[in-house]
C-alpha cells in the first residue's frame, strides 16, 4: 500500500484532469518513473509560466497524447525535482499532503512541503 508524506495511506490527487506517472489519478511510483512524479499539487497561473519557461510546457493541450493541458487550480503530479526547482524560484504550486507519495522525500523536505501546503 502507497503511502504519504504524512506515513498514512497515498490519496488521489486528481481523477479529472486524470493525473499520475501511470493516470491512475495518484502520485504513485515506480522503477520506470525516472522523474518520480510523486509531489501532489494545486497548478497555478505562475507556476505554469514558470514550467513553460524551464521547457516544460503543460498548459498546451495535446491530444494525441490525450492531455488537454492544465488550467490554475488543476491538481496534477509534479517530478518532485521540477517542483524543487519552482520553490527556489519561488514559483512553487501548493502541495496537497495526503496526496504526496512518501518517496518524494528523497529529494524535497518535509518541511519544504508543509510550508507550501495548500490550506
Amino acid at each position: 500500500m502507497a503511502r504519504n508524506v504524512l506515513g498514512t495511506s497515498l490519496q488521489t490527487c486528481s481523477l479529472e484532469p486524470l493525473t499520475g506517472f501511470t493516470r491512475n489519478g495518484c502520485c504513485e511510483t515506480g522503477p520506470e518513473d525516472i522523474g518520480s512524479h510523486t509531489v501532489c499539487t494545486q497548478v497555478t497561473e505562475e507556476f505554469l509560466a514558470f514550467s513553460m519557461m524551464q521547457g516544460n510546457d503543460l498548459s498546451t493541450p495535446r491530444p494525441e497524447y490525450g492531455f488537454a493541458g492544465l488550467k490554475p487550480g488543476d491538481r496534477w503530479c509534479l517530478c518532485a525535482s521540477r517542483w524543487m526547482e519552482a520553490a527556489e524560484a519561488g514559483m512553487a504550486p501548493p502541495v496537497i499532503l495526503e496526496a504526496t507519495h512518501e518517496k518524494a522525500l528523497e529529494i524535497v523536505s518535509l518541511a519544504d512541503l508543509k510550508y507550501h501546503a495548500l490550506r
